[in-house]
């Protein structure tokens, strides 16, 4: 059944990859919890106890306004074929936008993809597996293009005013900070 181990293993960090879809987890000490669900290709192993992704232009903010006050952080990932398994990550998180000198340095583990607003590197402290045992089947058909095609219709001059316009606060109110 379920493990608790210090680091991510190499068996772990295969299965990590081969997930096209993961889960992001984050709150403040006050106001909404936040669960994101994921995927394009954006979540790198780095090492047995560091994970980085790359978080794209979405219609909220949450992660970057919950981190700035409270850096916990999960994220997890399950298993929707093959042998059942459940895997949470949990850790500290920082976030880095295009600005920052870390948001450079991480920027090249990734594809190119308009609209990437921030790089949030995970220190993991903790990670868990359990048994999935209740999590259905399902079939990986394809990525979604549309966020990628929408932001390249629109270009950088679109998401800037669109990152004033939606990704300035939470729905808490809360600052993100992603335009410095």
């Amino acid at each position: 059944m379920g493990k608790k181990l210090d680091q991510i293993t190499p068996a772990l960090r295969e299965f990590i990859e081969a997930q096209p879809i993961f889960f992001v987890g984050t709150a403040r000490s006050e106001g909404r919890v936040n669960v994101s669900p994921k995927g394009m290709d954006s979540l790198r192993v780095l090492g047995p106890n560091k994970v980085i992704w790359l978080n794209l232009t979405g219609s909220g903010n949450e992660t970057a306004a919950h981190l700035l006050e409270n850096n916990r952080m999960t994220i997890m990932f399950c298993a929707f074929e093959g042998k059942p398994l459940i895997l949470r990550l949990y850790g500290k998180a920082k976030i880095y936008h295009p600005r920052d000198r870390e948001y450079q340095e991480f920027i090249n583990h990734f594809p190119p993809l308009m609209g990437s607003r921030q790089i949030i590197e995970m220190d993991v402290d903790l990670v868990q597996t359990s048994c999935g045992m209740a999590v259905p089947f399902m079939d990986f058909k394809e990525e979604r293009d549309q966020l990628k095609t929408h932001w390249e219709k629109q270009g950088q001059d679109r998401i800037d005013q669109y990152w004033e316009e939606k990704n300035t606060q939470s729905i808490d109110g809360f600052e993100t900070e992603i335009l410095g």
